[in-house]
């Protein structure tokens, strides 16, 4: 098992990605801190599918874009996993419909603020526990494919997912003589509770399918693994980097 021995914390692991990401880390020998902001059930779910593994699940509500939620979360995790040697940022919210001109201040700060600042803040607390550790550790954000592409309407939204790479890369400097590993991931349209709706309608579902080469959503759990990937050993010798996993999307518009 890839994980065997190791915590991880996934921020946003109730649903999507993140549970599919914390079920396999489970799955490969991982204890799990399961963090969600509202939807309770689906953490607990969650942490049914880490215990059929037979590992500890740590389930915490908590707001990634409040600082002071972030250090509580990690303290706790600490208090009960005992340590932490992973940390995965999947918590999200998207954001459309609105072009910058008509932009609502509310909309803005709180994509910029769960976007962008909850990875920073938890990338913050995180470092900080590697380092009284004595070094070592693996971060994985998730971002999005619209950290490449233009997003009208949603100007915020990719321009926090822009941040994350740009966040990957300095963070990944700052930290290589504690030998952390930093790296992102940047999924493009994966089929989640967040994009069931496009994928339901069939008109919306037939647009975004025609500019995928591959001409399907991917699924989280095709995320999952190449997260395990940079969580174990196997990634050792790669940090800084941002993995495009989009069945072909950003490649699609250079040939448009």
């Amino acid at each position: 098992m890839k994980l065997q021995g190791k915590t991880a914390l996934v921020t946003g692991s109730d649903s999507g990605i993140g549970q599919a990401i914390a079920t396999l880390f489970a799955e490969q020998g991982a204890d799990v801190a399961v963090i969600y902001h509202t939807d309770r059930a689906g953490a607990d779910q969650t942490a049914a599918k880490i215990a059929s593994f037979g590992r500890r699940a740590v389930v915490l509500q908590g707001d990634v874009g409040d600082p002071s939620s972030v250090k509580r979360i990690f303290g706790e995790v600490t208090a009960q996993l005992g340590r932490l040697d992973i940390l995965v940022n999947d918590a999200g919210v998207g954001a459309g419909g609105a072009e910058v001109a008509e932009l609502d201040d509310a909309q803005l700060e709180t994509v910029i603020r769960t976007d962008l600042f909850g990875p920073l803040y938890c990338c913050r607390e995180f470092v900080k526990l590697r380092r009284e550790a004595g070094g070592g550790g693996r971060i994985v954000t998730i971002s999005s494919v619209a950290q490449h592409l233009p997003t009208p309407e949603s100007a915020p939204y990719g321009m926090a997912k822009a941040a994350l790479g740009s966040l990957t890369r300095s963070l990944s400097r700052e930290v290589a003589n504690d030998k952390i590993n930093v790296n992102n991931i940047a999924p493009g349209l994966i089929q989640t509770p967040m994009t069931q709706k496009r994928l339901d309608d069939p008109d919306a579902r037939e647009k975004s399918m025609s500019v995928i080469p591959w001409h399907r959503p991917g699924q989280p759990e095709e995320i999952a693994r190449l997260a395990l990937f940079l969580a174990s050993d196997d990634g050792d010798y790669v940090t800084g980097q941002t993995w495009t996993i989009d069945g072909g999307l950003s490649m699609q518009w250079g040939g448009a």
